[in-house]
């Protein structure tokens, strides 16, 4: 039922332009946050196109798919499922047909209260075809906008009963909106290219058109955009303590990418300059862990002085294990993922640099790869500090008796990890190397201190996602 994914919006102002492409080479460029399924969503004023697959985008779009998606304005989305199955039925953009038009809703984050709101919707006779949020919000959308008739309205009042992350993007009949929670949890940035406006989860996806980073969308912040673009601000979005996702900057960001104005590769070289300082490591060499962990990596090395290099060869056809929907293919693929160079290992005391350990599977496994190899000491530098709690906002990091550290010390993890040493950066240095205030972060994984309400019944919620 909840995503971490990735969105983008197009809307060309010259209406002869088809922007089903533009939205195609978004995706690709935020493949990364989900590769599980991908859908486009397009509108050319008469009617709306949609095309849905799971796999790849290159896998979906094949074999002339896309040349079906005629339209100036549309939405695209990238998808992994946190929970719920993985079927083409909770692919996105989720859409439908109701008596004044069309809508299409393209979701990341997660609604913490969405099966609250989906039991009251199924017992006003609303039925549901998928076990996604953007299905509990599509219908709420076209409930609210039969009351107002006005669709801005309707975004407004519905937000009044969303807990949780969302970043939105909406393709009602020819109009794109825009919308991001008011409290940020999920990044969201806007850009344009020649004549069209465009919108993605990250700023990579406008530059592989070639597009520029015009500014991020604010949090509370909904945009109408059509012939002229058009800012409102959700209730009370003024009022609401901004509360940014750290592992965005942390690992789950493409390191060339810009979030709320600062440079992800930028935060992650402070990060590994921060680590050499806190926890310094007689060494022969700094290494990563590919590919996540690589500037923190080079930032460790010019902050110590170690030279930098490569143990650990990545096979790149291979996805994420963190998002991989078991544990057991978690654990099969590490090997499948990385594969260690013996020349530059054997007999050497590494300094291993990683972004994060989540349930430490990988780590073990990595460990022990580099131990075949000859490693004579590994000395684990980590660039999160430990997680202690699940995240309830988008990000499938297990429930909490699976997180390696909530119930074990840095010495014990470091025992069962098999390393020579294992040092955190602390919570305090990541908050400066990442530039924004503590109270202006999510750091509920970190600290077990949320920036929302939890629902009552989360210890179920967190159950059905981790099980359905």
């Amino acid at each position: 039922m909840r995503d971490k994914c990735g969105i983008v919006g197009a809307y060309s102002h010259k209406k002869s332009n088809n922007i089903s492409r533009p939205i195609y080479y978004g995706l690709y460029a935020l493949q990364h946050r989900g590769q599980e399924s991908a859908g486009i969503s397009v509108h050319n004023g008469e009617k709306m196109s949609t095309y849905r697959g799971m796999g790849l985008v290159c896998d979906v779009f094949n074999n002339g798919n896309i040349e079906g998606l005629e339209g100036y304005v549309g939405i695209g989305h990238v998808r992994y499922s946190t929970t719920g199955k993985s079927r083409i039925e909770n692919s996105q953009p989720f859409f439908s047909e109701f008596d004044m038009g069309t809508i299409a809703v393209a979701h990341n984050g997660d609604i913490i209260n969405s099966m609250e709101l989906r039991k009251e919707l199924e017992e006003q006779g609303y039925e549901f075809k998928s076990t996604t949020d953007s299905e509990v919000l599509c219908h709420l959308l076209i409930k609210k906008y039969h009351k107002t008739g006005d669709i801005i309205k309707a975004v407004q009042e519905v937000s009044k009963r969303l807990i949780g992350s969302y970043s939105l993007v909406i393709l009602f009949n020819n109009d794109l909106i825009v919308v991001r929670d008011p409290i940020g949890i999920k990044p969201l940035s806007l850009g344009k290219v020649d004549d069209t406006t465009l919108v993605a989860s990250e700023t990579v996806a406008f530059d592989v058109v070639g597009g520029e980073y015009i500014r991020a969308v604010k949090p509370g912040e909904i945009l109408l955009i059509n012939d002229e673009i058009k800012s409102f601000k959700m209730p009370k979005a003024e009022s609401c303590k901004q509360a940014h996702c750290m592992f965005e900057y942390v690992y789950f960001a493409r390191p060339d990418s810009i979030l709320d104005d600062r440079y992800v590769y930028d935060v992650r070289l402070k990060i590994g300059k921060a680590l050499a300082k806190e926890f310094p490591a007689e060494a022969d060499v700094v290494m990563p862990v590919p590919d996540s962990a690589i500037t923190a990596a080079i930032g460790y090395s010019r902050e110590s002085g170690l030279p930098y290099g490569e143990g650990l060869i990545k096979n790149r056809y291979i996805g994420r294990t963190f998002i991989m929907p078991t544990q057991e293919e978690r654990e099969t693929s590490v090997r499948l993922k990385m594969n260690p160079v013996k020349t530059e290992l054997e007999g050497k005391k590494i300094v291993l640099i990683d972004d994060s350990i989540v349930r430490g599977t990988t780590s073990k496994a990595l460990v022990n790869i580099l131990r075949e190899a000859g490693v004579k000491e590994i000395h684990l530098r980590v660039g999160c500090p430990p997680i202690i709690s699940p995240c309830y906002y988008g990000i499938a990091m297990a429930t909490k008796r699976e997180l390696i550290a909530s119930d074990k010390e840095v010495e014990e993890i470091r025992k069962t990890l098999g390393v020579d040493s294992l040092s955190y950066l602390s919570v305090d240095a990541l908050v400066d190397c990442i530039g924004i205030k503590r109270d202006q972060l999510c750091l509920g994984c970190l600290t077990c201190e949320y920036p929302t309400k939890l629902p009552d019944n989360i210890e179920e919620y967190e159950a059905r996602r981790c099980t359905c």
